[in-house]
């Protein structure tokens, strides 16, 4: 999917700084395409070790278009948690300081993800505008404000199973504490690293602006409730962001661990809707037990399906132990293992796939929106447990596969049913996912409501550019 309209972005200077890993950076680099076609100028932040995923969109770029500042994030010590790597990244305040005071035409506004909140009180001190990414949802964001607002009173209570009752979100829903992200229930109040990711966390609603990955067609009452908490209405919800068309978006995150010719020849041969693909994107991790048992679901329901095993999937054996050569002999003519990296875009487009088991990470989410497949749902960890019960619960796209989470180990029998009845039937779930993905497409074609949002975002960097605000 690709913006249509001019270029209207009167040069404009951005910079884009992502939080430092692949599930963050690929859908702000989806963003940087886009800005760029629309002839803003952009500086990503970059470190030495993330270069890679940069270089699919550079080389379809000029380079006055698109520069990198490569900085080298301080490493923490092992073992060490996830407020302390996110503090560690405030420790290139002052090289981005001194960058800005040097350069000859310095940007006017820093996109930032939400992950780096303290990039706030940074541009207030730079004089520029702040806008806040968030490649998750509105939903997403609206959950984190008021778990962050009230994490002593949330994880005051000892049963993780009590209900949390979100008053901010319309229709009030209601999660086991189990659920809610499990990155607060590590939240130690008085810690200086805990504080300090709070701190940023609860600043992205003061943020001059706010970008999401999303559409109002998927969202649309989350994106008000939002509006009306940033108090202003520059909040825009300018996705899917995705590119899945043109040169580099079979290389998107990296390149495949099989040939992607290899790939799509062997799902060339398979009917349409006929098959599952599975995967648990870059970070998730199952056992043993959870891979025995999905790998046992898989073979007994007969279904094609494409598994991609993410390096780091199986915990207490290796991945080459937990799938054997035996296992991929024996399903050979109707299964397809990638061990490594897969083209997820390309092979959730094409005809022959139908289903998509996912952890329903945001990217994910939107991938199998944008290809109109039926999705499974299977979380394990972050914001994923809410993402799933909005697919399953609020859209009705989706059909819970697990509960999820990193010790539940799924009935294989009842897997196997559910993978039977997603190929064969769930017309109900297909025909709502059709409809839904039609709304996506139209809502990023010219004249649509992320193109509107999108354009309208453009043209506030423009009079930023010019001085207006």
């Amino acid at each position: 999917m690709e913006f249509s309209g001019e270029n209207n972005g009167a040069g404009a200077h951005v910079l884009l700084f992502p939080y430092p890993t692949s599930g963050h950076i690929i859908p702000l680099l989806d963003l940087a395409n886009h800005l760029i076609n629309h002839g803003l100028k952009l500086t990503i932040l970059v470190t030495p070790l993330n270069l890679p995923l940069i270089e699919p969109i550079q080389a379809i770029h000029p380079s006055n278009s698109i520069q990198t500042l490569i900085l080298s994030v301080p490493e923490t010590p092992p073992g060490s948690n996830f407020a302390k790597k996110v503090r560690a990244t405030s420790k290139l305040h002052d090289p981005i300081i001194d960058w800005f005071r040097t350069h000859p035409s310095p940007p006017v506004a820093i996109i930032s993800d939400f992950f780096l909140g303290w990039t706030f009180q940074l541009a207030r001190q730079l004089g520029v505008r702040r806008i806040a990414f968030w490649p998750s949802g509105a939903f997403t964001c609206l959950v984190m404000s008021y778990t962050w607002s009230n994490v002593e009173e949330i994880f005051s209570k000892t049963d993780e199973n009590a209900l949390v009752t979100f008053r901010n979100i319309p229709n009030t829903p209601e999660y086991p504490r189990r659920q809610v992200c499990t990155l607060s229930s590590q939240y130690k109040e008085g810690d200086s690293d805990w504080e300090f990711f709070r701190d940023g966390l609860l600043d992205n609603d003061k943020s001059w602006g706010a970008l999401f990955n999303t559409s109002r067609e998927i969202e649309g009452l989350y994106i008000d409730q939002v509006k009306k908490e940033m108090g202003h209405d520059r909040v825009w919800a300018v996705g899917p962001l995705l590119n899945v068309v043109g040169p580099g978006y079979s290389r998107r995150g990296g390149l495949s661990a099989m040939p992607h010719d290899e790939v799509m020849t062997w799902l060339d041969d398979k009917v349409d809707d006929s098959v599952v693909y599975v995967c648990f994107g870059s970070r998730s991790t199952l056992t043993r037990q959870q891979t025995d048992a999905l790998a046992t679901a898989l073979e007994r329901s007969g279904v094609n399906f494409v598994w991609c095993l993410r390096g780091g999937h199986v915990t207490d054996d290796n991945e080459e132990d937990a799938i054997t050569k035996e296992y991929e002999n024996r399903v050979s003519n109707r299964g397809l293992i990638i061990k490594g990296w897969a083209p997820q875009v390309a092979i959730l487009k094409h005809r022959a796939v139908g289903v998509f088991l996912t952890h329903c990470g945001w990217n994910s989410v939107l991938e199998g929106i944008s290809s109109n497949v039926l999705m499974l749902t299977w979380p394990m960890d972050a914001d994923q447990f809410t993402s799933a019960e909005f697919l399953v619960n609020e859209l009705k796209v989706g059909i819970k596969a697990c509960e999820g989470g990193s010790q539940v180990v799924p009935d294989s029998i009842k897997l196997t049913q559910i993978f039977c009845d997603s190929i064969n039937g769930a017309r109900p779930h297909k025909e709502r996912m059709r409809k839904l993905h039609d709304g996506v497409l139209k809502a990023v074609q010219d004249g649509g409501s992320s193109s509107r949002d999108f354009h309208a975002f453009v043209e506030q960097l423009s009079q930023l550019q010019s001085g207006v605000f």
